[in-house]
């Protein structure tokens, strides 16, 4: 299944833009306490299977983690659970960091 993968910058143009979508960070709370992107939804990927049923059922879902491996593994049990439009942000967190906005901090 490919999940498609989208880059900082393009992410952070469509935050620009206001278009409307998740930010799903499925990152320990240990880390999201320590970085963040603003108007993150936040379960842990081991929580996923018993919360994905609080994700909304319409619109783009960007799962992200620290380097994008969790996220990408995320968005592929929550394509097998029914959701359409998904992508793992390439890099995670910490592309972001590098790439779109050097003010979160890197770990």
């Amino acid at each position: 299944m490919m999940i498609p993968q989208i880059t900082p910058q393009q992410l952070q143009q469509w935050l620009a833009e206001g278009k409307p979508l998740t930010l799903l960070d499925v990152r320990t709370d240990e880390e999201v306490a320590f970085c963040a992107l603003p108007g993150h939804v936040h379960i842990p990927m081991n929580l996923i299977p018993l919360r994905h049923n609080e994700l909304p059922d319409e619109g783009p879902i960007v799962v992200y983690c620290h380097h994008g491996v969790r996220s990408l593994h995320t968005a592929m049990y929550l394509a097998d659970a029914g959701f359409d439009e998904l992508y793992n942000l390439q890099g995670g967190i910490d592309a972001w960091s590098l790439q779109a906005d050097a003010t979160v901090p890197r770990y």
